[in-house]
């Protein structure tokens, strides 16, 4: 990407629905909490995504510092306020795909890209150029703005997106946002079109594709059916769903006591036998004990 155009972008930033118009190369933070500065808080072989992201030899996955959306539940909170992550340029972090990928990464796996799109489009024309071959996911929460998103055609070969919530309610209450579901809505939809083929190597490890994610949140089992609903209904075997149960309370939370325990057992059975029932085939669910504060990586700076 062109440096002009890459300092025009950050100087009224629009790049995440939230539009905030925030001039980042002053200094600024916007509301994703993140300036012009390149911040990542690890950049690692990560064992614990789809079987078909992650395989035996791991996703090689780059924590990006901030976030657009900010859920109060978060489980990386440590990255997505922005209290994780060490300043890097752009030249750098093409180094990290490439060293990732000499590791035996399965793929880069970029997660919470959003406000750093201009950077990553740069670090990989420069990766690519020195020899990058391996697929490039993008993981993050949805929250995304088309236009944005259309600057990254012929970059990503594999989305990963998350479909949290359906109802307004839980998004304004847990996410300050009134739009969720219709921003991801038109979000997914591009991602589709932008990537039209599935395919998997003969080990089972995805090349192309879509796979939409969904976190169950105590006490809202039927916003979650109505996701997946959407989600079939929509798309049928265009995508891979990913039914999770990891949802995770960190600290107590006096604010949102209702947040404060795990799914149960019986909640995740009742929603996957759901998704069963209206015919979903392509789909991902979690086993044992996925629920565990140990599958939550530490933001020590590893690889940057």
């Amino acid at each position: 990407m062109d440096s002009l155009i890459f300092q025009d972008i950050l100087k009224d930033c629009v790049l995440c629905p939230r539009e905030c118009h925030v001039d980042r190369t002053s200094g600024k933070i916007g509301y994703c909490r993140t300036t012009d500065e390149l911040v990542v808080a690890r950049a690692a072989l990560h064992m614990w995504e789809e079987p078909c992201i992650s395989g035996k030899e791991g996703s090689g996955t780059v924590f990006f510092s901030g976030c657009a959306l900010g859920c109060v539940y978060c489980q990386n909170r440590a990255i997505s306020k922005g209290l994780a992550g060490k300043t890097i340029t752009v030249e750098r972090l093409a180094e990290i795909f490439l060293e990732l990928q000499e590791k035996g990464a399965n793929n880069i796996n970029l997660v919470t890209p959003s406000h750093y799109v201009p950077h990553i489009i740069e670090a990989l024309d420069i990766s690519r150029q020195k020899g990058l071959i391996i697929p490039v996911v993008y993981n993050c929460s949805g929250y995304e703005k088309v236009e944005t998103l259309k600057m990254l055609e012929g970059y990503i070969d594999i989305y990963l997106p998350d479909l949290k919530y359906m109802s307004d309610e839980p998004a304004i209450k847990y996410s300050n946002c009134r739009n969720y579901f219709a921003v991801a809505a038109a979000a997914i939809e591009e991602m589709v079109r932008q990537v039209k083929e599935t395919r998997f190597d003969e080990r089972g490890i995805m090349q192309k594709g879509v796979i939409v994610r969904h976190l169950t949140l105590p006490g809202y089992l039927e916003d979650s059916k109505r996701i997946i609903k959407y989600l079939y209904e929509t798309y049928g075997n265009r995508i891979f769903i990913s039914i999770m149960n990891q949802y995770t309370p960190i600290t107590k939370n006096r604010v949102y006591p209702e947040l404060n325990r795990k799914i149960t057992e019986e909640e995740y059975e009742e929603l996957v036998n759901f998704a069963i029932e209206i015919g979903v085939e392509n789909g991902f669910i979690q086993e044992g004990e996925t629920a565990l504060e140990s599958f939550i990586p530490e933001f020590n700076g590893e690889g940057v």
